[in-house]
């Protein structure tokens, strides 16, 4: 539960940073704009992503599994721009959320994504293997 947590969070903080760097994609909180509203939309759109990422992700990663080997794995930037793609949908389904300004932004974006949790999830390893050991 812990590490779902965690991943959550880097996930949403990373997500909030990628917004900083990429012009193209952008969060609209949920109700006033406020601190609360803003953090929990965050949240919530990494959970969105989480999901989307374990389920339509996997089944992607399977059936294009050819297309990887064949593009040296640069189909991936593709596909996590799709995914991304899917989240900004599913987020303006409910009304709030992720938003990308067009493909292209979602592709940028997902790669900026993956490289700011990437190197998140480096810097929170050992403080979170720390807290782990002490149990």
């Amino acid at each position: 539960m812990t590490r779902f947590i965690v991943r959550l969070l880097v996930n949403a903080v990373a997500l909030w940073l990628t917004t900083l760097i990429v012009s193209g994609v952008s969060v609209d909180a949920y109700g006033t704009g406020g601190t609360t509203e803003t953090v929990l939309t965050y949240l919530l759109v990494a959970l969105i992503f989480g999901i989307v990422n374990g389920v339509v992700g996997t089944v992607i990663r399977v059936v294009a599994f050819p297309l990887y080997v064949l593009t040296l794995g640069l189909v991936s930037l593709i596909v996590n721009g799709l995914l991304l793609g899917i989240v900004a949908w599913i987020s303006g389904l409910i009304g709030f959320g992720l938003d990308i300004d067009g493909f292209w932004w979602g592709v940028l974006g997902a790669l900026v994504l993956a490289i700011l949790a990437w190197l998140i999830g480096i810097v929170i390893r050992p403080i979170v293997e720390s807290g782990d050991r002490r149990r």
